[in-house]
């Protein structure tokens, strides 16, 4: 549906390392890169799909999901996503309020966002 999403962050270098970190598990790296304008683009086969820049008004608050294909990928997420300074919102297990196979794990990134990682199988 989407064809790409961002979110606007008070330091770009700080989100940008964070990012690096987190996404790699799922797979997306940095695609395209504009440091001189404090905007990267992450996503996978060449296409950027998730942007962080710095620039007013930050995003704080937003809720944004990566669907992935396998419960282990959910895991290394958060473990990544802590190790690079992430907030735990919620750790990776069922959540059958959603349907019973929704596995999720939930992670504050420095700006408060809540960055999600999802697997339905």
């Amino acid at each position: 549906m989407f064809d790409h999403v961002g979110v606007n962050v008070r330091d770009y270098a700080a989100s940008r390392a964070f990012y690096e970190r987190t996404l790699a598990p799922l797979g997306y790296g940095v695609v395209r890169a504009f440091d001189e304008w404090k905007a990267v683009g992450f996503g996978k086969d060449g296409k950027p799909s998730f942007w962080v820049a710095e620039r007013e008004p930050f995003t704080t608050g937003a809720h944004v999901a990566f669907a992935v294909d396998d419960r282990a990928i959910v895991d290394a997420f958060h473990e990544a996503a802590l190790d690079a300074g992430g907030i735990d919102n919620g750790e990776p297990g069922i959540r059958e309020q959603y349907h019973v196979n929704y596995y999720g794990a939930f992670i504050h990134d420095l700006d408060g966002n809540n960055v999600e990682a999802v697997c339905h199988r």
